[in-house]
């Protein structure tokens, strides 16, 4: 069989079962529309979140209070203070975690957790399994995380302003969770800079310590010097013994203890004005972006797949055949080269 006539029983015969080839891309397109019709709208919400600590920073680097002391430019906005932290932070197990467990009061006191597993439980597929709560609260949290986990979505814009996403199925669902979500990254991002703070404020005031203790030991030293008398040999002539090197090294340390005074000073100041850190721009409620699959576009395209597949079906005995026989031919053609050089070899011997 050569390809042309492959080609004409091909049309042949898909001319014979058109109307089979119909029926199945109708069902194969039905199938598919039905199963974007069941397919749950997803609904999203925005929320741009901004540092509240960006003022008080500058006008603390802009003062002349700051300035004395060495103060360093505080950030701006998050994309200046460790972008990747505080994403990491949204999308992190301990903040999911930490939200899931929490109550909306809205919704009967419920936990986030028990309302995720309620609404997937009421949206899932037919093949998938219902999910059950687990008993201890480890687990449950750990569920809930991993839930949370598909539906958050984090940034940092070009303005360096944090971007945070939510999305769910159910509509009531995304403001609550979206507010408590964020409320959790403010808190647990304050949290960090208030231990930065106080970590920072620790380590002057031990550096403050050890410098005091060396200035202590230079004017003990210096002490001992001043009660020390010599005399010259039948001169009675009285002098003390010179003391301008520890009297430099005393002045090198003062001026390490005068900076880190200072520093301590800004520590303390920073550790004081540690406030909410965070505040919503745009805030995470209706209207929400809402994401449905279109059903008309699944069923056109599991019309054509279905077309397609029937085809292949129907034309796969006449494909075997035609493939069966190039190889059969490929196969006798190569022996048959192989035998004629055989032959040619021994005529020349």
């Amino acid at each position: 069989m050569t390809s042309q006539e492959l080609v004409k029983k091909i049309f042949l015969t898909a001319g014979r079962f058109k109307l089979v080839i119909i029926v199945g891309g109708l069902l194969v397109g039905a199938a598919l529309f039905l199963y974007a019709r069941s397919k749950p709208i997803v609904y999203t919400s925005r929320a741009s979140v901004f540092p509240l600590n960006a003022a008080s920073d500058n006008s603390l680097a802009n003062s002349a209070l700051s300035q004395l002391m060495g103060g360093v430019e505080a950030p701006k906005s998050f994309s200046q203070e460790a972008t990747i932290n505080i994403v990491e932070l949204a999308l992190s197990r301990n903040t999911r975690e930490a939200v899931v467990m929490e109550r909306l009061p809205e919704k009967g006191n419920k936990r986030i957790v028990d309302l995720l597993i309620e609404n997937y439980n009421k949206t899932k597929p037919f093949y998938s399994k219902a999910i059950v709560a687990p008993t201890d609260e480890v687990s449950l949290a750990a569920s809930g995380g991993m839930m949370l986990k598909g539906g958050i979505a984090a940034k940092i814009n070009k303005n360096g302003i944090l971007e945070v996403t939510y999305s769910n199925t159910d509509a009531s669902l995304v403001s609550p969770i979206s507010y408590v979500l964020i409320e959790k990254i403010g808190q647990f991002y304050k949290d960090l800079k208030i231990k930065k703070a106080q970590v920072d404020y620790n380590f002057t005031v031990r550096k403050m310590d050890s410098l005091q203790r060396v200035l202590n030991t230079y004017d003990r030293r210096a002490i001992g010097m001043s009660n020390s008398t010599l005399f010259v040999p039948n001169e009675k002539i009285e002098y003390s013994i010179p003391k301008e090197n520890l009297i430099n090294q005393k002045t090198r340390v003062l001026g390490q203890f005068n900076g880190s005074a200072n520093n301590r000073e800004e520590a303390l100041w920073r550790l004081q004005k540690v406030t909410p850190i965070i505040e919503i721009l745009d805030k995470p409620d209706p209207p929400f972006d809402v994401t449905k699959s279109s059903s008309m576009v699944f069923g056109i395209i599991g019309f054509i797949a279905g077309v397609i597949l029937f085809t292949l079906i129907l034309i796969s005995p006449l494909l075997y055949r035609y493939a069966k026989a190039e190889i059969y031919r490929s196969v006798f053609k190569d022996e048959t080269m192989n035998d004629n050089t055989t032959t040619s070899s021994s005529a020349v011997v």
